[in-house]
Order: C-alpha cells, then sequence, then structure tokens
C-alpha cells in the first residue's frame, strides 16, 4: 500500500513539473519580447557563482503605487516604446479593458521587495566582462503577463553574452 502511494505522489510531482516546464517552454516560443530598464545591478554572489542580482527600474513605480501593501500578487500595465522597452502606465484592474497598445506583467510584492520575472541572471564563471553592461532585460512575456528572462541588452539594445565557441 505504502508503495502504490509513494509511486502516485511521485507520478504527480512529476506530471506538476512537467506541466510548469511545458508552460515555460510556451512562453518562450510564443512569447512577445520586451526590454524592461535595469536599476543598479550587483554583478557577483560568493556562495552561489558568478550571477547578477536585477533590479528593474519599473518596480519603484509599483512600489510607489503601493507603499501600504505587506502582500500583493497582481499585474502592471505597461506600454512599449518604438525600441520596446516596457513604460508604466498603471497598475491593473480586472474590470478595465486594455487598449490595443497596452501590455500586462505579472509582479510580486512582498514587504518592500517587488518582483517581475526573474530576479537574478547567471553565466558561465568568468564571462561577467561580457554583462557589465547590461541596461535592459530581455523578457519574453504571455498574453496573460507571465514572463520569462532570456538575455541581457545594452545601451544600444544589442544582446549581450559571451562570443560562441569556435568549432574544432
Amino acid at each position: 500500500m505504502r508503495k502504490g502511494l509513494l509511486w502516485i505522489v511521485l507520478a504527480l510531482i512529476l506530471i506538476v513539473v512537467n506541466a510548469m516546464i511545458f508552460g515555460k517552454e510556451k512562453i518562450l516560443a510564443e512569447g512577445e519580447t520586451m526590454l524592461l530598464q535595469l536599476a543598479p545591478r550587483d554583478p557577483r554572489s560568493l556562495i552561489q557563482g558568478d550571477y547578477m542580482v536585477l533590479r528593474y527600474s519599473l518596480t519603484n513605480e509599483i512600489r510607489q503605487k503601493t507603499p501600504d501593501q505587506v502582500s500583493i500578487d497582481g499585474h502592471v500595465v505597461v506600454k512599449l516604446d518604438q525600441r520596446g522597452v516596457a513604460q508604466y502606465v498603471r497598475l491593473y484592474d480586472p474590470s478595465t479593458i486594455l487598449a490595443d497598445d497596452e501590455k500586462l506583467l505579472r509582479f510580486r510584492q512582498r514587504g518592500n521587495q517587488v518582483r517581475l520575472a526573474s530576479h537574478a541572471f547567471f553565466y558561465q564563471e568568468g564571462h561577467g566582462e561580457f554583462y557589465r553592461n547590461a541596461r535592459y532585460g530581455e523578457l519574453r512575456v504571455s498574453p496573460d503577463g507571465d514572463a520569462v528572462l532570456i538575455g541581457l541588452r545594452d545601451d544600444e539594445l544589442q544582446v549581450l553574452g559571451a562570443p560562441p565557441r569556435s568549432q574544432y
């Protein structure tokens, strides 16, 4: 009986994890590209290796609109400028209809921390120099506001990263 229950629980865990993976893969394949301007970044963690803590400028505007909130999950309405950079419009109210040029982006606020997509970008050890000039986080965003961080860009909106390895 215990082994049977164990196998059922294991199967349920695998189903849930794979459904989450499928959802992220769908966002990567079908999501709209959106750029978020970065606030100051921390370039390294001694415990976890090379990575960059990302802070998005947009979170400051959300925090200003929700100063008394201890815990809130919601959506922010943004518009993309001609370069694809998201600009704050307002907090989303489900009773309103979005304009054609408005997009949703999901956020989560816990205390004074507001999170959009991923708050960390991991890269290969020793490749920090390739990401030093990061000014924008590149996201893929689903119509309902779920986002996946796919890379970083510089002031010129050029994709940042290590040069490809030569094939020998």
